[in-house]
């Protein structure tokens, strides 16, 4: 039987409960111990609804950043090349060195596990086998698919309006308090089940430079990107909003590179023992620069990751609508 609690018996990061066998202030078998979807779960029938009804305008924002960026791609990940065969009135095309994770992304509840306790709901690395049965993998998202409410942080507007502009060639880590100070400036309430989208300009910053600097980036010795806080206190914020993922136009959610004087490595949080979705790189430009005017920051959101059988990473495909 599926142990789902009640979307108002959640509890908090203080009270998540202490199960046997599972790690302290995890999520691990609070949806039923076969569970392969994580917070996505909090996307029930009612909330879908309700997230519809936020479509007034029929604007539509497309978040897929190009498959071919950032070029070089980073992480040590490789770039996708493409061959196109030509018949008399057809083409046809394949891809090679595809990278689901090289460009926007999804990670998945088996790209990043605890260091100390493992991947998500005890998923071991024997159940991960890109074949039928593989535990956590892409596919259970995507026959699942995702849809709800999203809320967009631009904290980089509000750093700006703030005369505090971020500085992409560093590692500056936002706070909790930076959070919640920009959540406050626009006005916006988070509701379970929600996905946070944070802004920041980075793909925007991105597409501005040369190629030589685009090369320098590539070079993961000396990587230096901005994101979130990692820690306790962050990993506890982000629990109490009760959001089902946190995505945005960062190489890496989180500060790079995590340091363990500031906390650790937060995907070890959020994917490990929350089963929360993680977005990466995805193109919040036009969502951004929309919600600035009308100032609205909720939309629906929805995304159709592939289908791959295990998959650990893929593009979104995701879209916003307003």
């Amino acid at each position: 039987m599926r142990a789902m609690p009640t979307p108002d018996s959640l509890p908090t990061f203080d009270q998540l409960p202490a199960v046997e066998g599972a790690p302290p202030h995890s999520a691990w078998w609070l949806f039923g111990r076969d569970d392969q979807v994580g917070l996505f779960n909090l996307q029930t029938p009612q909330r879908i609804a309700a997230a519809a009804r936020l479509v007034t305008a029929g604007r539509i924002f497309a978040l897929n950043w190009a498959l071919e960026l950032p070029n070089p791609p980073l992480f040590g990940r490789g770039a996708i090349r493409q061959t196109i065969s030509a018949g008399p009135i057809s083409h046809d095309d394949v891809l090679d060195n595809f990278y689901p994770q090289a460009s926007s992304q999804w990670d998945t509840l088996v790209h990043v596990g605890n260091s100390q306790h493992g991947f998500y709901n005890g998923i071991t690395h024997a159940e991960v086998t890109g074949k039928a049965g593989s535990r956590g993998g892409i596919d259970h998202w995507a026959r699942r698919g995702i849809a709800g409410r999203a809320v967009l942080l631009d904290i980089g507007r509000y750093l700006e309006s703030q005369a505090d502009p971020i500085d992409f060639t560093t590692d500056r880590r936002f706070s909790v308090e930076e959070l919640e100070a920009c959540r406050i400036a626009q006005g916006v309430e988070f509701e379970a089940g929600d996905v946070l989208l944070l802004r920041t300009g980075w793909t925007e910053w991105y597409t501005g430079l040369d190629q030589p600097q685009r090369n320098a980036l590539a070079n993961m010795a000396t990587f230096r990107a901005p994101g979130i806080a990692s820690g306790e206190s962050m990993a506890r914020y982000l629990w109490d909003l009760h959001v089902v993922a946190a995505a945005s136009d960062l190489p890496s959610l989180e500060a790079w590179p995590p340091r363990r004087d500031f906390g650790g490595f937060l995907h070890e949080w959020l994917i490990g023992l929350f089963g929360m979705a993680i977005g990466e790189l995805w193109d919040l430009a036009s969502l951004a620069a929309d919600c600035a005017v009308d100032r609205r920051f909720a939309c629906f959101l929805v995304s159709a990751p592939i289908n791959k059988l295990g998959g650990i990473g893929s593009p979104p495909n995701a879209i916003a609508l307003k």
